[in-house]
């Protein structure tokens, strides 16, 4: 198969042939309809991550094909067209037996434990557990667009944050995290204060249901500029970038009692935040980490975009050729364009 691959850190990855993978007993092999390039991948490329090892094939964000089927799966045939969540659960610790799989101790992670999705490929184990059904009508480059950034802003929006109509959200970040976090805020009836620091990615906000829009690079003070068009600070924020500056003003900017989600991954230079700690206790704020979505919640996802009110295809930006790929995920870290950027073409 053809695949990115790269067996330094840092080093421009390349388009290398390899063997085609075959799946454990309890894993299934997915053609690659569809993979998205995500910040997280980068990070791995870049060794941030110690579950990557080398040489290494990345992507995470998938759907496909099922094309092999590992002698222990049940539940799945060849031919089904699935995606799966980026953290996948290995169906036997207390958290998968508790229904959290998405915080599993045993976790495999396709592009991070494993080799991933940037490739015509991908062996995906406890396929039992962990894969989704894509619905007639949704197609795989949206269907892979949900497995991180989407379903991540959902759990952080629906199941961590519990966002209800009316509630003032910031969003700070609207790369493909944020501008999912926006869309679904929107979807549920929060009053949405986006900030970036990118004119397009504003103007993407705004179309996906942000009512106001603050540039970090011009505004004097983030913080107060949020408190004053909310009267007061936000309900709920979310850092959906992951630095120290974001995170730092994604706690400030709360009301007494507000709900911050971390959702940005804080690695690299970013690791270690400073906090408001003095806030957090004075005005009791609540601090919540979102750390991708169990399988078992799809259902509800899935259901609010076939409702219409949330459309995900709306922020996919560009399509790309797998020969593409190399160069698309070294430069993410200059945060160019807004939208999602997927892979589509694999020969």
């Amino acid at each position: 198969m053809k695949a990115v691959y790269f067996d330094e850190f840092g080093k421009t990855p390349e388009i290398a042939t390899l063997s085609d993978p075959t799946p454990s007993p309890s894993g299934v092999v997915v053609e690659v309809g569809a993979s998205g390039l995500c910040r997280s991948d980068w990070h791995g490329w870049m060794g941030h991550d110690s579950d990557v090892k080398l040489p290494h094939v990345p992507g995470h964000e998938l759907a496909g094909r099922i094309v092999a089927v590992g002698e222990g799966v049940r539940n799945w045939t060849i031919g089904d067209r699935v995606t799966v969540p980026f953290v996948a659960g290995c169906g036997r610790c207390e958290e998968c037996g508790a229904g959290q799989q998405q915080v599993c101790r045993s976790q495999f992670q396709p592009g991070f434990t494993a080799w991933g999705s940037f490739a015509e490929y991908v062996a995906l184990d406890f396929a039992d557990v962990n894969l989704v059904a894509i619905p007639d009508g949704i197609d795989d480059a949206t269907a892979a667009s949900l497995g991180c950034r989407f379903a991540t802003s959902f759990r952080a929006i629906v199941d961590q944050a519990r966002v209800t109509p009316g509630e003032w959200l910031a969003v700070h970040g609207c790369g493909g995290v944020g501008l999912s976090a926006i869309a679904i805020g929107a979807a549920l009836g929060a009053r949405i204060i986006a900030v970036d620091i990118a004119p397009d990615r504003l103007d993407a906000a705004k179309e996906l249901g942000a009512e106001f829009v603050v540039n970090a690079s011009s505004a004097p003070d983030v913080i107060a500029h949020i408190r004053h068009i909310s009267g007061g600070g936000a309900h709920v924020s979310i850092d959906a970038l992951g630095s120290r500056i974001t995170c730092w003003n994604s706690i400030a900017c709360l009301r007494r009692q507000g709900r911050h989600v971390q959702v940005g991954l804080m690695l690299g230079a970013q690791v270690d935040p400073p906090i408001p700690m003095g806030l957090v206790i004075a005005h009791e704020l609540r601090i919540y980490g979102s750390h991708g979505m169990q399988a078992h919640r799809y259902l509800d996802m899935l259901n609010l975009i076939r409702s219409g009110r949330v459309d995900p295809a709306r922020m996919i930006g560009q399509r790309i050729k797998l020969r593409e790929a190399p160069e698309a995920l070294a430069s993410m870290d200059r945060f160019t364009g807004s939208g999602m950027t997927m892979i589509t073409q694999f020969r």
